[in-house]
């Protein structure tokens, strides 16, 4: 996301609109505010590969915050704006951040996460105004308001320019957030990374494209693509929250020519009444991309018949372990397929390590595309390398046709994918199991016609007898009070015993299984 050249070929062209607003900011506004920003962070001092996050819903700044990190060296980490305090602090924590930018509607979180962070050094609020605590208790990092703080700096790049990219956060199997810390060359921000010039030819992006993120923009996907974009000199138009009749008033209001999108807003714009769905022209759309989880075929189908063979799907991990990926006609010969290999080496590897036969489904394994390792957790980055560190695996369950394409089956860790969001549901049963009418309790994704899956709890209570759906209300609201809602079980089973093997494992399946009964698959 380096604005710098279109700032100078294009100054007046809208580099981003804020849909629902409607504010708009120039590439000339973008380089400005962006390079403002990146003088404060050396001024903190923030050095080339130093780390900094952002903590907001989508809003007006958010471009520019990752726009200055990647033209000043930096790592970027963008925070899911729905987590607790507590899940804020760890992976600010974590990630060795100095900095936290947020924003007005998420400042009461941030607040509260800020006692937690010792090595924090400035927090920035967005839309803060002057009602701002200089402190919060129990902290050391002064809250400044992020247009005051900046004012002064200069609108020029600061005199030592690299390229910078972001760190992102996944889950991992025990529930705790994992950085993906990928290596950064030293060059001019100019210049993009391998990775990207790929993408970009991929998804067809191009001079004078008009491109709509529907979005979260801390996801990796939305945040890439947004990026990307830019960097073409696109007009990129902001959902601020997605909505499937507003989303198609967008595309024909704007001539939108790109954009990516996930199988649940597919599925809510065709649950629209006919009227509502038919009522926009949608024929500027080229590229359309969707990822974050296997699209349901019946679902892919309609929107291929819909809108056109212009639909194009890719599968490949925060980690960028590989890469596969298909376009429409691709797809309709292969019908539930994410893609044939286009970046990495894939094996698919039965339970004894052997390959698994064509067409039978075993854990996915890549040489890997580009190097990653979890930040500061050499232990989890060991977990998912193979024996002789040639491999590496998220632990997806798959098999490949005799035509080389690959199919998602189940996820080995039962991560759960809700509305493209991915769940690890450890966090969630560790924590159930701390109430104190709780004796034990498993986690697992069941079948949602909307997201695809929801989060499903089943619990073993301490007095046999007390259960109810009085008991079950308070359980979905002690998680809630702990957990981004997204973690939390919208319903909760009780019963006798769960199945656990002598050492203790929780044997999951069975209690899954007798839930997915008659549906094709986990997805």
């Amino acid at each position: 996301m380096y604005p710098a050249e279109h700032a100078a070929r294009t100054p007046d062209k809208i580099a981003f609109i804020m849909a629902d607003s409607g504010q708009s900011v120039t590439y000339r506004e973008l380089d400005q505010r962006s390079n403002r920003l990146a003088h404060l962070l050396r001024r903190l001092p923030l050095q080339r590969l130093d780390h900094y996050a952002m903590f907001m819903e989508n809003n007006a700044y958010y471009l520019e915050g990752v726009a200055a990190g990647e033209r000043s060296g930096l790592y970027t980490t963008c925070i899911n704006s729905w987590l607790t305090a507590e899940e804020l602090a760890y992976i600010i924590n974590n990630s060795e951040s100095q900095l936290l930018i947020t924003s007005a509607a998420k400042l009461e979180v941030a607040l509260q996460a800020l006692p937690l962070c010792p090595r924090l050094k400035l927090c920035l609020v967005c839309g803060g105004g002057a009602a701002l605590p200089a402190k919060e208790a129990g902290s050391d990092c002064p809250i400044t308001d992020y247009d005051t703080a900046v004012a002064t700096c200069p609108v020029e790049p600061i005199a030592d320019e690299s390229l910078g990219t972001t760190m992102l956060y996944s889950s991992g199997t025990t529930g705790r957030p994992k950085g993906i810390l990928r290596p950064l060359p030293e060059q001019a921000p100019s210049q993009p990374l391998p990775l990207h010039e790929f993408l970009m030819k991929l998804w067809q992006y191009r001079q004078g494209m008009v491109y709509l993120s529907p979005a979260p923009l801390y996801h990796a996907a939305p945040s890439a693509a947004v990026s990307l974009a830019i960097r073409v000199g696109a007009t990129v138009i902001i959902m601020e929250r997605f909505d499937a009749r507003r989303y198609l008033e967008l595309v024909e209001r704007y001539q939108v020519t790109h954009s990516q999108l996930v199988p649940t807003m597919f599925s809510r714009m065709l649950k629209l009444p006919p009227e509502q769905r038919l009522a926009h022209r949608l024929d500027s759309l080229e590229v359309v991309v969707h990822a974050a989880a296997p699209c349901p075929v019946p679902v892919k189908e309609q929107m291929i018949d819909w809108w056109g063979p212009i639909i194009h799907e890719y599968y490949g991990a925060t980690e960028g372990l590989g890469f596969t990926a298909c376009d429409s006609a691709q797809w309709l010969a292969h019908r539930g397929s994410v893609g044939k290999v286009l970046l990495g080496d894939l094996h698919v590897l039965d339970e004894q390590g052997g390959p698994a036969p064509k067409g039978k489904p075993g854990e996915i394994w890549f040489k890997t595309a580009t190097p990653f390792e979890y930040f500061n957790d050499p232990e989890r980055t060991a977990q998912a390398r193979s024996a002789d560190g040639s491999m590496s695996t998220v632990g997806d369950i798959g098999y490949v046709d005799d035509d080389g394409f690959l199919y998602l089956t189940d996820r080995s860790t039962f991560m759960i994918i809700s509305g493209g969001v991915n769940i690890y549901p450890q966090e969630t049963e560790d924590l159930l199991i701390t109430h104190p009418k709780v004796l034990d309790a498993a986690v697992f994704g069941v079948p949602n016609d909307d997201l695809g899956e929801e989060v499903k709890a089943v619990v073993q209570v301490l007095e046999p007898g007390s259960e109810s759906a009085t008991l079950a209300s308070e359980l979905i609201e002690f998680c809630r009070s702990k957990l981004a809602h997204m973690k939390c079980p919208r319903s909760v089973d009780f019963t006798d015993a769960l199945p656990r093997l002598p050492t203790g494992k929780l044997y999951k399946r069975p209690l899954r299984d007798k839930y997915w009964q008659g549906v094709e698959s986990k997805t």
